[in-house]
């Protein structure tokens, strides 16, 4: 499963590694043992670049829920509506994507609800 790429997605991920390296004090990430060890329903949070007009990108930190490992990483849903652009179909609450652990900033474990909003996902699932 390939990585989201910003021009031909409109958005990708930020290499979460790449930010603690450059200010470890300031920027901690989960070791690496728990961001290989995610299961089904966990939370973790990532750092997305999003294509906008203008000049800049914007740059915003949302929640995903792990729904399924693959050889690769994972496989999540997109548990924040991002606010710099308008509602879609292909980018949005409860849409599919693939991550891997140097993309994860933030673990937290699942619960009831994680588990209940990956069943109900609304979105159709990453073709990428």
């Amino acid at each position: 499963m390939r990585e989201p790429d910003l021009s031909q997605d409109g958005w990708t991920l930020e290499n979460g590694e790449d930010y603690h390296r450059a200010a470890p004090e300031t920027f901690p990430i989960p070791s690496l043992a728990v961001r290989e060890g995610l299961q089904r329903g966990d939370y973790v949070k990532l750092i997305f670049r999003i294509l906008v007009e203008g000049d800049d990108d914007a740059y915003e930190r949302m929640w995903v829920i792990v729904s399924r490992r693959t050889e690769t990483g994972y496989v999540g849903v997109l548990n924040n509506e991002p606010s710099s652009i308008t509602e879609n179909p292909d980018f949005w609450l409860g849409s599919e994507l693939p991550f891997r652990a140097k993309h994860i900033i933030a673990a937290l474990p699942g619960d009831k609800g994680s588990h209940e909003f990956i069943e109900r996902r609304p979105a159709p699932p990453w073709t990428g």
